[in-house]
């Protein structure tokens, strides 16, 4: 249900003006979100499933369908395109004792932590292919199981072919997968490409600067036939997919250390040669360091170079709210979507939504915010979580319409006015 009066929000620039709000029929934690023909596709990362959301009111959006996980199985990424939505299954990673305490998510490999129980495995791994000819009512017709942990998040704007980070048996950590959706219903991984040391099952040993990091992908955004991956501890890799078969590395670009890695979006501005990178923030008050959103100039696909970094939020000190500050994730340009090249929308966690100007690149500024108040039910499971915002994924329409998850507040409907 939506709720009837809108919050109040904690902070907002004339710039950004609330115009809807749902508290996802109770299920009010979200990740990734997608909006397609009216209607938003949420991944929960504690409710077991996702939630499909009528937002053709955006001031009155109201939840239409939810369609629960397998047992143990997190659906917490998706995309959607023309008729098809693609979901994945995963462990679900924080439902074990050991990841209670976040930093054990984000502390060297996390290949053991996919390990089978005594009865066997029992979560689903791989990716689903629902039908949203009729986008109010998912119908799956397809699966692409794997052998591991599964699928964490994909890639996916139309044609034959998805892109997926992937934890497989043999390997430390998620590597990147091509999949082959010539038949939607039958669904198959074609190709693998991973950072050497990761292959664990072939001896590969790691040469990583720390034993404390995770060297794994988060996700790859492609254009052009060439992969932009985002590699948590081991930053930047540029990869060439044009063989789906046998993808090779362009060019891996690291600086952690000395910064604090994470990297969790590579977003490619073609038009003007530059590329978006966003290093996320995983521990509470900045425990893992100062982590920015670079602009690199990518003139040169062999040598992307760092040119300069988005500013903080400074209307608050957030280091004293508690929990994550500092960026998440930013809209990403979809086809169908609020595409541009000077603006840019990020989550930035318990600093809500921000929005900046990067006309000048080499001076990127904030020009909108959007922090919506301390979630008024808390879903998260896990112990002794500080109770506050925690702004997760940000999708932006044709109409500058801002559809901003959260961990436990909710889906917020924002209109950017700049």
């Amino acid at each position: 249900m939506a709720s009837n009066a809108l919050p109040k929000p904690a902070h907002a620039t004339s710039n950004m003006r609330l115009v809807g709000h749902s508290d996802q029929a109770g299920r009010c934690d979200g990740v990734q979100i997608m909006v397609h023909e009216g209607y938003a596709y949420i991944g929960h990362i504690f409710s077991k499933g996702f939630s499909i959301v009528d937002v053709r009111d955006a001031s009155k959006p109201k939840v239409v369908k939810y369609i629960a996980s397998p047992p143990n199985t997190w659906t917490l990424h998706l995309q959607a395109h023309d008729d098809l939505l693609l979901v994945v299954h995963n462990k679900d990673m924080f439902a074990q004792p050991e990841l209670a305490d976040e930093k054990n998510y984000y502390k060297g490999s996390v290949d053991h932590h996919a390990k089978e129980e005594s009865s066997g495995r029992n979560w689903s791994a791989g990716m689903a292919v629902y039908d949203i000819s009729k986008p109010e009512d998912p119908k799956q017709i397809g699966f692409m199981p794997v052998e591991g942990t599964g699928l964490h998040r994909l890639w996916y704007v139309g044609g034959r072919w998805a892109y997926a980070s992937a934890l497989l048996d043999g390997f430390s950590d998620y590597i990147l997968i091509t999949i082959d959706l010539k038949d939607p219903k039958k669904p198959k991984m074609a190709g693998k490409y991973w950072l050497p040391g990761m292959n664990v099952a072939a001896g590969e040993k790691a040469n990583w600067p720390t034993k404390n990091g995770r060297f794994g992908l988060h996700h790859a955004i492609i254009h052009d036939d060439i992969a932009y991956c985002s590699w948590r501890d081991a930053c930047l890799a540029v990869v060439d997919v044009k063989d789906k078969a046998k993808p090779k590395l362009i060019v891996h670009k690291s600086w952690a250390p000395p910064f604090g890695g994470g990297t969790h979006n590579a977003l490619p501005l073609p038009d003007r040669n530059l590329l978006i990178v966003v290093d996320e923030t995983v521990l509470d008050d900045q425990e893992d360091g100062f982590k920015p959103i670079w602009v690199f100039d990518n003139q040169v696909k062999s040598n992307p170079i760092s040119i300069s970094t988005f500013p903080q939020p400074s209307d608050k000190n957030y280091l004293k709210v508690g929990g994550h500050f500092g960026p998440h994730n930013v809209h990403e340009n979809r086809p169908g979507s609020f595409v541009s090249s000077e603006l840019i929308f990020a989550t930035y966690q318990n600093a809500g939504l921000r929005v900046y100007d990067i006309k000048d690149q080499f001076r990127p500024k904030e020009i909108g915010a959007f922090v919506p108040p301390p979630p008024a039910k808390w879903v998260d499971p896990r112990p002794n979580r500080p109770i506050v915002l925690h702004s997760a994924d940000v999708f932006v329409d044709k109409n500058a319409l801002c559809y901003v998850t959260d961990f436990s507040a909710g889906l917020y409907i924002v209109e950017y006015k700049g």
